[in-house]
Protein backbone atom coordinates (compact mmCIF):
# COMPACT_ATOMS: atom_id res chain seq x y z
CA UNK A 1 0.00 0.00 0.00
CA UNK A 2 1.31 3.73 -1.18
CA UNK A 3 2.58 5.20 1.86
CA UNK A 4 1.02 8.45 0.92
CA UNK A 5 -1.37 10.09 3.43
CA UNK A 6 -5.12 11.12 1.89
CA UNK A 7 -8.01 12.13 3.62
CA UNK A 8 -8.74 8.46 4.65
CA UNK A 9 -5.71 8.73 6.70
CA UNK A 10 -6.23 12.18 7.90
CA UNK A 11 -9.33 11.32 9.19
CA UNK A 12 -8.67 7.90 11.12
CA UNK A 13 -5.87 9.97 12.73
CA UNK A 14 -8.19 12.89 14.19
CA UNK A 15 -10.49 9.83 15.21
CA UNK A 16 -7.91 7.81 16.95
CA UNK A 17 -6.92 11.15 18.46
CA UNK A 18 -10.04 11.84 19.85
CA UNK A 19 -10.35 8.35 21.36
CA UNK A 20 -7.47 8.86 23.39
CA UNK A 21 -9.18 11.96 24.91
CA UNK A 22 -11.73 10.06 25.50
CA UNK A 23 -10.28 7.43 27.65
CA UNK A 24 -7.79 10.38 29.49
CA UNK A 25 -10.18 13.46 29.73
CA UNK A 26 -10.54 13.07 33.65
CA UNK A 27 -7.06 12.67 34.64
CA UNK A 28 -6.31 15.74 32.34
CA UNK A 29 -9.14 17.74 34.32
CA UNK A 30 -7.53 16.77 37.06
CA UNK A 31 -4.18 17.62 35.67
CA UNK A 32 -6.15 20.92 35.04
CA UNK A 33 -7.54 21.61 38.80
CA UNK A 34 -4.38 21.58 39.98
CA UNK A 35 -2.85 25.45 38.68
CA UNK A 36 -6.39 25.90 36.60
CA UNK A 37 -9.84 25.63 36.40
CA UNK A 38 -10.10 22.06 36.21
CA UNK A 39 -12.19 21.67 32.88
CA UNK A 40 -9.40 21.18 30.60
CA UNK A 41 -10.65 17.54 29.81
CA UNK A 42 -14.26 18.33 29.40
CA UNK A 43 -13.13 21.51 27.01
CA UNK A 44 -11.41 18.56 25.00
CA UNK A 45 -14.13 16.41 24.74
CA UNK A 46 -16.12 18.90 23.59
CA UNK A 47 -13.20 19.86 20.79
CA UNK A 48 -13.01 16.44 19.44
CA UNK A 49 -16.74 16.14 19.50
CA UNK A 50 -16.73 18.50 16.52
CA UNK A 51 -13.49 16.57 15.09
CA UNK A 52 -15.78 13.75 15.23
CA UNK A 53 -18.78 15.19 13.50
CA UNK A 54 -15.87 16.36 10.54
CA UNK A 55 -14.37 12.76 10.90
CA UNK A 56 -17.87 11.34 10.09
CA UNK A 57 -19.05 13.71 7.13
CA UNK A 58 -19.46 12.17 4.05
CA UNK A 59 -17.32 14.43 1.71
CA UNK A 60 -14.50 14.23 -0.90
CA UNK A 61 -12.57 17.76 0.34
CA UNK A 62 -9.33 18.34 0.03
CA UNK A 63 -6.96 17.37 3.03
CA UNK A 64 -6.27 21.39 3.47
CA UNK A 65 -9.86 22.29 3.46
CA UNK A 66 -10.95 19.82 5.49
CA UNK A 67 -8.14 20.88 8.43
CA UNK A 68 -9.18 24.43 8.28
CA UNK A 69 -12.72 23.57 8.32
CA UNK A 70 -12.03 21.06 11.43
CA UNK A 71 -10.05 23.73 12.75
CA UNK A 72 -12.78 26.41 12.80
CA UNK A 73 -15.33 23.80 13.93
CA UNK A 74 -12.70 23.71 17.30
CA UNK A 75 -12.83 27.34 17.30
CA UNK A 76 -16.56 27.64 18.12
CA UNK A 77 -16.43 25.81 20.89
CA UNK A 78 -15.33 28.32 23.24
CA UNK A 79 -13.76 26.71 26.24
CA UNK A 80 -10.97 28.72 26.68
CA UNK A 81 -7.45 29.22 25.31
CA UNK A 82 -6.67 24.67 25.02
CA UNK A 83 -9.82 24.65 22.46
CA UNK A 84 -9.01 27.97 21.10
CA UNK A 85 -4.92 27.10 20.47
CA UNK A 86 -5.74 23.77 19.15
CA UNK A 87 -8.41 25.08 16.84
CA UNK A 88 -5.86 27.48 15.43
CA UNK A 89 -3.13 24.68 14.98
CA UNK A 90 -5.11 22.35 12.98
CA UNK A 91 -6.79 24.79 10.98
CA UNK A 92 -3.44 26.47 10.37
CA UNK A 93 -2.21 23.27 8.86
CA UNK A 94 -4.73 23.53 5.98
CA UNK A 95 -2.18 26.54 5.22
CA UNK A 96 -0.36 23.86 3.49
CA UNK A 97 -0.83 22.71 0.08
CA UNK A 98 -1.11 19.03 0.40
CA UNK A 99 -3.43 18.16 -2.93
CA UNK A 100 -5.75 14.84 -3.01
CA UNK A 101 -2.42 12.67 -1.02
CA UNK A 102 0.69 13.63 0.53
CA UNK A 103 4.17 12.30 1.27
CA UNK A 104 5.60 13.13 4.61
CA UNK A 105 7.53 15.82 4.05
CA UNK A 106 4.29 17.44 2.82
CA UNK A 107 2.79 16.14 6.38
CA UNK A 108 5.61 18.08 7.79
CA UNK A 109 4.75 21.22 6.06
CA UNK A 110 1.35 21.07 6.87
CA UNK A 111 2.68 20.88 10.90
CA UNK A 112 5.11 23.79 10.34
CA UNK A 113 2.15 25.58 9.12
CA UNK A 114 -0.08 24.85 12.40
CA UNK A 115 2.67 25.64 14.30
CA UNK A 116 3.52 29.12 12.62
CA UNK A 117 -0.19 30.24 12.99
CA UNK A 118 -0.22 29.12 16.84
CA UNK A 119 3.06 31.83 16.88
CA UNK A 120 0.43 34.11 16.24
CA UNK A 121 -1.79 33.60 19.47
CA UNK A 122 0.91 32.76 21.80
CA UNK A 123 4.36 33.82 22.63
CA UNK A 124 4.47 30.37 24.75
CA UNK A 125 7.38 27.99 24.11
CA UNK A 126 9.26 24.94 24.81
CA UNK A 127 10.18 25.69 28.60
CA UNK A 128 6.70 27.35 29.76
CA UNK A 129 4.74 24.54 30.80
CA UNK A 130 2.16 24.66 27.99
CA UNK A 131 1.32 22.39 24.83
CA UNK A 132 4.30 23.35 23.32
CA UNK A 133 6.16 21.42 25.17
CA UNK A 134 5.27 18.69 23.47
CA UNK A 135 3.75 19.85 20.51
CA UNK A 136 6.91 21.61 18.88
CA UNK A 137 8.90 17.73 19.75
CA UNK A 138 6.76 15.99 18.26
CA UNK A 139 6.69 18.45 15.03
CA UNK A 140 10.68 18.54 14.86
CA UNK A 141 10.68 14.86 15.44
CA UNK A 142 8.28 14.07 12.45
CA UNK A 143 10.28 16.55 10.23
CA UNK A 144 13.20 14.70 11.09
CA UNK A 145 11.75 11.45 10.27
CA UNK A 146 10.37 12.90 6.76
CA UNK A 147 14.26 14.40 6.18
CA UNK A 148 15.58 10.54 6.64
CA UNK A 149 12.76 9.32 4.18
CA UNK A 150 11.06 7.87 6.70
CA UNK A 151 7.57 6.32 6.54
CA UNK A 152 4.81 8.57 7.12
CA UNK A 153 3.91 5.56 10.10
CA UNK A 154 7.57 5.81 11.17
CA UNK A 155 7.64 9.48 11.34
CA UNK A 156 4.74 9.73 13.51
CA UNK A 157 5.51 6.84 15.77
CA UNK A 158 8.65 9.19 16.65
CA UNK A 159 6.76 12.31 16.78
CA UNK A 160 4.12 10.38 19.22
CA UNK A 161 7.47 9.09 21.55
CA UNK A 162 8.57 12.98 21.58
CA UNK A 163 5.36 14.47 22.33
CA UNK A 164 5.54 11.93 25.51
CA UNK A 165 8.66 13.09 26.45
CA UNK A 166 7.52 16.28 26.15
CA UNK A 167 4.72 16.48 28.22
CA UNK A 168 6.92 14.20 31.05
CA UNK A 169 9.27 16.54 31.25
CA UNK A 170 6.58 19.74 32.12
CA UNK A 171 6.58 18.08 35.89
CA UNK A 172 9.87 19.55 36.66
CA UNK A 173 8.90 23.18 35.41
CA UNK A 174 7.44 25.78 36.67
CA UNK A 175 4.33 27.61 34.52
CA UNK A 176 4.41 31.00 32.94
CA UNK A 177 1.23 31.12 31.10
CA UNK A 178 -2.26 31.22 32.17
CA UNK A 179 -3.92 31.32 36.29
CA UNK A 180 -0.97 28.53 36.97
CA UNK A 181 1.49 31.14 36.82
CA UNK A 182 0.38 32.86 39.30
CA UNK A 183 1.37 29.68 41.83
CA UNK A 184 4.69 29.88 41.02
CA UNK A 185 6.74 26.58 42.60
CA UNK A 186 3.37 25.06 43.60
CA UNK A 187 2.61 23.98 39.84
CA UNK A 188 5.75 21.68 40.23
CA UNK A 189 5.59 18.02 40.44
CA UNK A 190 3.27 17.32 37.66
CA UNK A 191 2.81 17.44 33.93
CA UNK A 192 0.81 19.95 32.15
CA UNK A 193 -2.33 19.18 31.45
CA UNK A 194 -2.20 20.68 27.77
CA UNK A 195 0.92 19.23 26.93
CA UNK A 196 -0.48 16.01 28.12
CA UNK A 197 -3.37 16.48 25.53
CA UNK A 198 -0.74 16.76 22.86
CA UNK A 199 0.56 13.88 23.64
CA UNK A 200 -2.30 11.98 23.81
CA UNK A 201 -3.47 13.42 20.42
CA UNK A 202 -0.15 12.42 18.40
CA UNK A 203 -0.16 9.26 20.00
CA UNK A 204 -3.62 8.51 18.30
CA UNK A 205 -2.10 10.01 15.27
CA UNK A 206 0.57 7.34 15.22
CA UNK A 207 -1.83 4.89 16.00
CA UNK A 208 -3.91 6.01 13.11
CA UNK A 209 -1.86 5.69 10.34
CA UNK A 210 -0.55 2.20 11.83
CA UNK A 211 -4.17 0.86 11.33
CA UNK A 212 -4.93 2.03 8.17
CA UNK A 213 -1.85 0.96 7.18
CA UNK A 214 -1.55 -2.57 8.08
CA UNK A 215 -5.62 -2.79 6.53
Amino acid sequence: MSDEINLVRIKRMFAEAGKQIRQEHENLSHLDSIGGDGDHGTAMLLAFEKIDEAVQANDAKAMNMWLKDAGWSVLEVGGGASTALLGTFIAGMGDAEMGEECGCKSMAESFHAGLRALGKQTKAKPGDKTMMDALVPAIVAFGAGAAAACTAARAMEMAAEAARKGAESTTEMVARFGRAKFLGDKTLGSPDAGATSIALVFRGFSIGLKEVKEA
